[in-house]
């Protein structure tokens, strides 16, 4: 049985998930405006893999005989400024989540919740690459802001989906 605070905050942390995964819509309808289909796919992506995230707490607290709360999310930010913008919101929002992850984990510790803590170890190495692959697409859009081929380009080569991760958790419903 996970603990209770643990639970409380992983149920807000699905929350925070699922507003991540509308989050990089918003980011994705935006680059697909803008034909940019490379940056647009890449978001899309980005968006599945939150919600897929979200899907594996849901999950957990499944595994668990935890309740399971979807809390409501606010909307997104939907106007951009420029093609920065959406990357710049991207990465600041990846560290926000990294910690939330690491708040999870600590509580899992301060707990001595084993098992949520073992959970929550796939999730600090996904953190550590979502804010890699951000700062490098911040740093890639920055230098290119005026040259959306180069941008595309760089997506189109860096960026390909790659091979399931077969140490995930389980998705909800997958």
């Amino acid at each position: 049985m996970a603990a209770d605070a643990f639970v409380k905050q992983l149920n807000s942390q699905i929350g925070n998930e699922l507003a991540a995964h509308n989050q990089y819509l918003a980011c994705a309808v935006y680059y697909d405006a803008l034909t940019m289909p490379q940056m647009a796919a890449f978001f899309y992506g980005q968006a599945l893999e939150e919600r897929d995230h979200a899907m594996m707490m849901v999950q957990y607290l499944i595994d668990t005989d935890a309740e399971v709360v979807i809390p409501g999310v606010d909307a997104p930010v939907a106007a951009f400024a420029d093609v920065v913008e959406p990357v710049t919101l991207a990465l600041a929002q990846e560290k926000r989540v990294t910690e939330q992850i690491n708040g999870l984990l600590r509580i899992a510790r301060d707990e001595s919740d084993f098992a949520s803590e073992q959970f929550m170890q796939w999730f600090i190495k996904e953190q550590v690459e979502e804010v890699a692959t951000m700062s490098d697409l911040l740093a890639v859009v920055t230098r290119n802001r005026d040259d959306i081929e180069d941008i595309e380009e760089y997506v189109a080569r860096e960026q390909g989906g790659g091979e399931a991760d077969p140490t995930a958790p389980r998705i909800a419903g997958a």
